[in-house]
C-alpha cells in the first residue's frame, strides 16, 4: 500500500498525526524535508523506500485506535482507500460505537426490532421483484441468452447488497439518511398544545440531517398527525417496551409516597392510543401533610397531582388503588391506566 497523501486523507491524517504526538510514537521517517512534504511527493521512480511509513504497517491497536477516531464519514473514506481498510471500516465494532455515540440515548429494543422487520421486508420485495424479471425473462426467447447473462449479474449484485444490509453501518446510514422511520416518544406533542403538556406519546419518527431535527407522525382519530422541526430534547426512547394501546403493569404502587415523580398512562377515550402524564404523589385530604406523621404511604389510595393545570382543572388530579389498580375513568375526564416510577434524575428533570 502506498503512503496516503495528506490531500486525500484530510481528517484522516489528521487524527493520525494527533494520536501519535499524545502517545508519543517515533516513525524513522527521514529528516531532509518537511513532514507536509514528504507526506504528499509524488513518488519517483528508483526512489528509495527505506524508512517510508504505511498506515497498514502500524500495530493493529494503533491503527484501530486511529479509526475510532474517525467520524462516519471519515470512515466511509477511508473505506475508499484499499480492500484492506475497507473490510475494517465496515466492522460492526467501530460503527456501533458511532451508533451508541449518537442514537444510544434515542435508539431502544423496539427500534432495532423495527429495522429488522424492515430488513426482512426488503429482502422479500426484492426476491420477489427478481421472480418477476425472471418471467418476464423467460417469455422473451430471442434475445434470452443476453438477457439471462444481465439477470444473473444483478442477481449477484443483489445478493452481495442484501448480505450486507443487516451490518451495523447500514443501520447508522438509514437513521442519518432519514429512510427509516422508527419508533420513540416525543415530549409535549404538537409542541406545547394545552392538552399535552408535560407529557410524552408513542410517534413513529424520522431524522432530518439538513437541520439536524426531527419529524413524527402520531397516530390520532383513525389516522395519523404530523409534526416536523423537532428537536432531539423533546424525543426519548419508548421506557417500557410494550404496546401504546396495552396496560403498563404497574409494580410501584406499594412504595409510592408523597413527593414521588411518577408518570402514568392516559387516554382520551378507548379507541386512542395511551400517553404517559408526568405527576407527582400529594398528600392525601385526610393527611395533615407533615413528613413526620404523613399515613398516606400505608393508604390504599394515592393521590396524584399534575401541577401543568390549573387549580379548578378536571386533570389536576387523580385518585388510585393501589390494591386493585386497573384503567379507571370516563369519556369526559380521559382513562388512566399504568404508572411507573421515575428514578432517573435527568428524566425527572425533563419534565419539571
Amino acid at each position: 500500500m502506498k503512503v496516503l497523501s495528506t490531500w486525500y486523507l484530510g481528517e484522516e491524517f489528521s487524527c493520525f498525526l494527533v494520536f501519535a504526538k499524545k502517545h508519543t510514537m517515533f516513525f524513522p521517517i527521514s529528516l531532509s524535508m518537511p513532514l507536509k512534504k514528504r507526506i504528499s511527493a509524488p513518488k519517483m521512480e528508483n526512489e528509495d523506500e527505506e524508512g517510508k511509513v504505511y498506515l497498514l504497517d502500524l500495530p493493529e491497536l494503533t491503527l484501530e485506535c486511529i479509526l475510532e477516531r474517525l467520524s462516519p464519514s471519515g470512515l466511509c473514506s477511508m473505506a475508499a482507500v484499499c480492500t484492506s481498510l475497507r473490510d475494517r471500516c465496515r466492522s460492526d465494532h467501530l460503527w456501533e460505537k458511532l451508533m451508541k455515540r449518537k442514537w444510544g440515548a434515542l435508539v431502544g429494543d423496539a427500534a432495532y426490532r423495527q429495522w429488522q422487520c424492515h430488513l426482512v421486508s426488503r429482502k422479500r420485495t426484492n426476491l420477489l421483484d427478481q421472480r418477476s424479471r425472471k418471467r418476464l425473462f423467460m417469455s422473451a426467447n430471442w434475445f434470452w441468452p443476453f438477457l439471462r447473462f444481465r439477470s444473473n449479474s444483478e442477481r449477484s449484485r443483489q445478493s452481495k447488497s442484501l448480505l450486507s444490509d443487516d451490518s451495523m453501518k447500514a443501520w447508522y446510514l438509514s437513521l442519518e439518511s432519514g429512510e427509516f422511520w422508527f419508533p420513540a416518544q416525543v415530549y409535549n406533542r404538537e409542541n406545547g398544545n394545552a392538552g399535552f403538556m408535560l407529557s410524552c406519546y408513542d410517534a413513529q419518527v424520522s431524522y432530518v440531517s439538513q437541520t439536524d431535527t426531527f419529524q413524527a407522525r402520531y397516530s390520532a382519530h383513525g389516522g395519523w398527525a404530523t409534526e416536523e422541526n423537532i428537536h432531539w430534547e423533546r424525543l426519548r426512547a419508548p421506557p417500557v417496551d410494550i404496546p401504546s394501546h396495552d396496560i403498563h403493569v404497574s409494580d410501584c404502587l406499594d412504595d409510592l409516597k408523597p413527593g414521588d415523580h411518577v408518570e402514568i398512562q392516559w387516554r382520551r377515550n378507548k379507541a386512542f392510543p395511551y400517553g404517559w402524564w408526568y405527576g407527582i404523589v400529594g398528600h392525601l385530604e385526610s393527611c395533615n401533610g407533615h413528613d413526620r406523621r404523613c399515613l398516606c404511604p400505608y393508604s390504599d389510595t394515592v393521590l396524584l397531582e399534575f401541577n401543568q393545570y390549573n387549580p379548578g382543572s378536571r386533570w389536576k388530579q387523580t385518585v388510585i388503588n393501589r390494591k386493585d389498580h386497573r384503567e379507571q375513568g370516563n369519556e369526559v375526564d380521559g382513562f388512566y391506566a399504568g404508572v411507573r416510577k421515575l428514578h432517573n434524575e435527568e428524566e425527572i428533570a425533563r419534565n419539571d
